[in-house]
């Protein structure tokens, strides 16, 4: 129970990919002008990092140290082939919309990182769950970073659901406010350093308050109890 926290917190939060590695930073910037496109790039590459933890895991006793990373390589590649091919056949307008970054998964640090760090150290089960919270982690900073981006740039949220989750989705886009023009600043990659630099700073003063939290001493209070004589 206690790794499963230790895992949870440090994919999510402590050593979260994006906010404190910096790890695909470019996909990350590049394709989270929605919160469609954040979603779908967020999921591919936690299909690509519980899949490849998994594989890894269970081949590190055979697979030689000399030639490990090209193994890990190969590795990921495959699996990022296979999402890849799954959203061209099924979601063929969000396969255009990502782009050239569904490939680039294969070079992303932060899943050759946690197979080389972590998965080929330890059993599958845990590398699993270590993908997933990585995964996570990486998915929650794409959607907040879209999300934000999304609703200055457009004044909407949720706009092109539909092409990850099926016509049913229309009904998700929320209009938030009306612009006769789109803020191009917001939608472009400058606006995403800007923002993703914001979102970076709320998280270390987050840590820097709760450091401070931690070592302030625990007061004492002491109650005099008064007894009749």
């Amino acid at each position: 129970m206690t790794q499963l926290k230790e895992l949870t917190q440090q994919g999510l939060w402590t050593n979260n990919p994006a906010l404190v590695q910096l790890l695909g930073l470019c996909p990350l910037l590049a394709v989270t002008a929605t919160v469609t496109n954040a979603l779908g790039l967020g999921l591919a590459t936690m299909f690509v990092l519980i899949g490849s933890n998994i594989t890894v895991s269970l081949v590190r006793d055979y697979v030689p140290k000399e030639i490990r990373i090209p193994v890990f390589v190969m590795v990921i590649a495959t699996f990022v082939t296979v999402i890849q091919l799954l959203i061209n056949a099924y979601l063929f307008e969000l396969y255009q919309a990502l782009g050239i970054f569904i490939p680039l998964i294969v070079t992303n640090c932060a899943i050759i990182g946690r197979a080389e760090a972590y998965a080929s150290k330890n059993p599958w089960h845990w590398s699993a769950f270590d993908g997933l919270m990585m995964g996570l982690g990486f998915t929650a900073v794409l959607l907040l970073l879209g999300g934000i981006r999304e609703v200055i740039g457009n004044g909407t949220l949720f706009a092109g659901a539909e092409l990850l989750l099926g016509e049913w989705a229309v009904h998700l886009r929320i209009d938030v406010f009306t612009v006769d023009y789109p803020l191009l600043l917001a939608i472009l990659p400058p606006g995403a350093f800007i923002v993703m630099g914001f979102i970076i700073a709320l998280k270390n003063l987050i840590d820097h308050y709760r450091e401070q939290r931690a070592q302030q001493p625990d007061k004492v209070v002491t109650r005099a109890r008064v007894t009749a004589q």
